[in-house]
């Protein structure tokens, strides 16, 4: 497979015999993870490559039910979706918790073994909690994104930030997690992680809240060194899409039985730049793409 580079510059970095990594992360839970994984991993799959999907939040299951709609639907109206291999992944119910530890880290690494046979990229959902199993994930990342809302309430997941000067004073229990996980991947390997922050429901107007994040992100940018993405609005039509199992890549295909408006269009841009800035070529991110099976 040839890979070409976006029109961010940036290319995902897939190999023989080594899968690029995507985990999508956050210890908070309503911010979007599922509906990010999703639509990455459509997005992947309609570029032609192969993808593998984890989804670590066996007990809530967000994104097995995503799939599993996804299937029923295809069947059911006769479209020729694109899927993944699937699999997931449960917290040991073993009553030591270190043996339960090692055996939930074992089943990750065999999964990953697994799915790298056969998949350029892997793309892990994790749970809106702190687990062993989420560190663990975290520390095999390639790209990490970590959806977030765009407000105070949510940047606490990052960093402690005064009301005053909106400066970063203290990190978060998250980015400290992170950043470990960060020295276990370089101490395993030698790689980095790409860290994408992802702001979702972000405010149109130039409002004084939306400087004020503005000013704490950037210095948290400084303080951590991610990047930052534009994300999600808060539109209606993910919330349809995910009872079909579709994505906005999807809705302009024969049978989606979608009516298209310019709220479905203007969310479509969004999933485009989200793809673009994790390296997605340019096939896929153009509005004029042929979309290909």
């Amino acid at each position: 497979m040839s890979n070409q580079p976006s029109s961010s510059g940036l290319v995902l970095n897939v190999v023989a015999d080594n899968s690029t990594i995507i985990v999508i992360g956050n210890e908070k839970g309503g911010t979007g993870k599922s509906t990010t994984a999703m639509h990455v991993i459509v997005g992947l799959l309609r570029e032609g490559y192969a993808v593998g999907a984890i989804d670590l939040d066996a007990r809530q299951g967000t994104l097995s039910r995503y799939f599993d709609n996804r299937r029923i639907y295809a069947k059911k109206e006769g479209l020729d979706l694109p899927h993944p291999i699937y699999r997931a992944i449960g917290l040991s119910d073993l009553y030591d918790f270190y043996t339960a530890k090692k055996t939930d880290r074992l089943r990750l690494a065999d999964t990953l073994r697994e799915l790298s046979a056969t998949c350029d990229v892997i793309v892990i959902d994790t749970p809106g909690s702190d687990t062993p199993l989420s560190r663990n994930a975290h520390s095999y990342a390639d790209i990490l994104i970590t959806p977030m809302n765009d407000s105070f309430l949510d940047l606490d997941l990052l960093g402690r930030v005064d009301p005053e000067t909106n400066e970063v004073h203290a990190l978060s229990p998250y980015a400290e997690m992170v950043w470990e996980q960060k020295k276990v991947r370089a101490q395993r390997d030698g790689s980095s992680i790409d860290w994408i922050v992802m702001r979702n429901r972000l405010a149109t107007l130039d409002t004084r809240n939306k400087r004020s994040m503005d000013e704490a992100l950037n210095g948290l940018v400084r303080r951590l060194g991610f990047r930052l993405a534009h994300g999600f609005s808060e539109r209606i039509i993910f919330r349809e899409l995910f009872l079909k199992g579709l994505t906005l890549l999807d809705i302009r295909d024969e049978g989606a039985n979608v009516i298209l408006t310019m709220s479905h269009m203007a969310a479509l841009q969004e999933v485009r730049n989200l793809l673009q800035a994790i390296g997605v070529p340019e096939a896929v991110a153009s509005p004029d793409a042929v979309v290909a099976r």
